[in-house]
């Protein structure tokens, strides 16, 4: 038996709904480093990159997509037990730059399918955490 090769057309709504979750997770992510940075480093280097950062998202956002987020019928909504606990600092922001990271990876690949410019820009933000991550731990 075959597998019917199915259209962008008919993952339209779903890969809507990937996309509004990975740029939420990628935002949420950029948010809690940026503010470790400003209120417990009082960073003054690393936080306005990571805002800007957390800015440039602005331009993949469409409030039309909003009509794909499906909460109730999220079936990983809920915490692992390894989520729920952090030991320390490190922890955090460690877990945090993995988020962050691999939302980004997730949306420079579907921008693919939509529009390279976006994909592209992904891959730059990817890159540059990589790069601030480095940062952080050599400084903190």
């Amino acid at each position: 038996m075959t597998k019917k090769k199915q259209s962008l057309e008919e993952y339209s709504s779903k890969i809507e709904r990937l996309i509004d979750a990975n740029l939420n997770r990628l935002k949420e992510g950029l948010r809690v480093i940026e503010d470790v940075c400003r209120y417990i480093h009082n960073d003054t280097i690393l936080t306005p990159q990571i805002k800007t950062l957390r800015h440039q998202l602005q331009s993949a956002y469409s409030k039309e997509r909003l009509i794909h987020r499906d909460i109730e019928g999220d079936r990983q909504k809920s915490s692992r037990k390894s989520e729920l606990t952090r030991t320390s600092l490190d922890d955090l922001v460690i877990a945090n730059f993995s988020r962050t990271e691999e939302s980004s990876r997730v949306l420079e690949e579907v921008f693919k399918l939509q529009n390279i410019e976006l994909s592209e820009l992904f891959k730059e933000i990817r890159y540059k955490l990589y790069g601030l991550e480095r940062v952080y731990f050599q400084h903190y």
